[in-house]
């Protein structure tokens, strides 16, 4: 490698004596090894290579490389010691700091993925606290974080139909740090409902794994005059501009549903009346302020228990094995019907991919394990096979299911 002199008067260091050995001559070009910042790197790697396990001491093995250069700087670039430091190419006299910031850049970004996490991780949940969505998020995040050493904070963060969280994510969350808990109406259905969504469901995430799929169960204030499907739907399009149905925002799942099954009946005078989450939707419901709702099964599913709600059909083509005895919306005469929500992690699409992978496996660990598993098995959740739990699954997941919806909203006139 060559490198020119500082100035053409730079020459030897009268010590030196003007020795064959000096590499360093009146008006020729300096020939020597390798400069400071590709040694620093070296150094670095060789200290990573050594002992693979301290990757999280990367500033550590920095700061040693760097003391070690610096004992004798001129020696190390292939100079005797005759030749002064002030006669380096301006490339070598790099002050300390500078020296370790450009060690820190060189070394790989797998050293420090590594380590992740060394600090708490945040799960974005774009919805409000205590809904289906946030349920399931937390039984997630509490054996997530047993796994990973690390607390995972949920943190709910609602609005515009799960996108203001989720958008969070996709702007801000490329330390690996944050990621969130999406569905089928925050990655497919609000890129339709939306004129001007706030982020690309199929770009701007990196998908980590599929979780489970969550049927949706069309559920009624206690004193709805229906007993059934057939009778709901004779009421209801006899009365639809007296009527309202809730949902856990525009957009979201809970939504979704009824909105696809007021365009196949054809009621779609139904005023719409969305919440910011599912547990303020049936609080309403209970206290008869709204109709009817399509509400994910683990949410309904202790109201219908209970009796404040009535629960008139599964709207799944199998029955939910939580609810055996309520029969599916196909059953009872509505042929190819069927609405169901997923649940997903996704990162920013920026964010390291040893740290993808990382969050992958632990989430897979989090769904295998028997509690987590019994637990939204209990809430009507059908765990995700292992043939669905990759990335590119859950990425052709993303764009099937925006194909999907586009036409049902598009002729619902539901774009807002």
């Amino acid at each position: 490698m060559r490198s020119r002199p500082v100035s053409g008067r730079a020459m030897c260091h009268p010590r030196c004596g003007g020795r064959a050995s000096c590499r360093w001559r009146r008006g020729r070009q300096w020939r020597c090894g390798w400069g400071t910042s590709e040694r620093l790197r070296i150094e670095g790697l060789r200290t990573i290579k050594a002992n693979p396990q301290r990757a999280s001491g990367v500033r550590h093995d920095a700061h040693a490389a760097l003391r070690r250069i610096r004992v004798s700087p001129w020696r190390r670039l292939g100079h005797d010691e005759g030749c002064s430091f002030q006669e380096l190419p301006m490339f070598a006299r790099l002050t300390r700091r500078a020296a370790l910031a450009a060690a820190l850049l060189a070394l790989p970004a797998t050293a420090f993925a590594q380590s992740w996490p060394t600090r708490p991780v945040t799960m974005i949940i774009p919805f409000a606290a205590g809904g289906p969505t946030d349920v399931l998020g937390r039984v997630m995040a509490e054996r997530m974080s047993q796994i990973l050493g690390q607390q995972v904070i949920v943190e709910n963060v609602g609005g515009a139909g799960g996108m203001t969280g989720t958008a969070r994510v996709a702007r801000q969350g490329q330390d690996g740090y944050s990621f969130v808990l999406g569905t089928v109406g925050t990655h497919a259905v609000n890129q339709t409902l939306y004129k001007e969504p706030l982020y690309n469901a199929a770009t701007d995430f990196a998908p980590v794994t599929l979780i489970a799929e969550v049927p949706l169960i069309l559920i009624t204030r206690k004193d709805f005059p229906a007993s059934n499907l057939q009778e709901f739907i004779a009421y209801v399009k006899a009365n639809q501009s007296k009527l309202q149905y809730a949902s856990a925002g525009a957009g979201s799942a809970v939504h979704l549903g009824c909105l696809y099954l007021n365009s196949v009946i054809a009621t779609n005078d139904v005023t719409h009346v969305p919440y910011r989450g599912s547990a303020p939707a049936i609080q309403d419901l209970v206290g008869g302020r709204v109709d009817y709702m399509c509400e994910i099964s683990s949410t309904a599913l202790p109201h219908i228990q209970g009796g404040t709600v009535k629960a008139l059909a599964t709207m799944t083509s199998a029955r939910a094995a939580v609810l055996p005895d309520l029969r599916t919306a196909q059953e009872q005469g509505l042929q190819g019907f069927e609405a169901y929500t997923w649940n997903a992690f996704f990162m920013h699409k920026a964010v390291d991919p040893a740290i993808l992978a990382r969050l992958r496996a632990v989430t897979i660990e989090a769904m295998d394990t028997a509690a987590v598993r019994d637990r939204l098995v209990a809430l009507g959740a059908t765990m995700a096979v292992p043939d669905r739990r990759g990335g590119p699954y859950l990425q052709r997941l993303v764009e099937s299911e925006i194909a999907k919806w586009a036409g049902p909203i598009r002729a619902s006139g539901a774009t807002q």
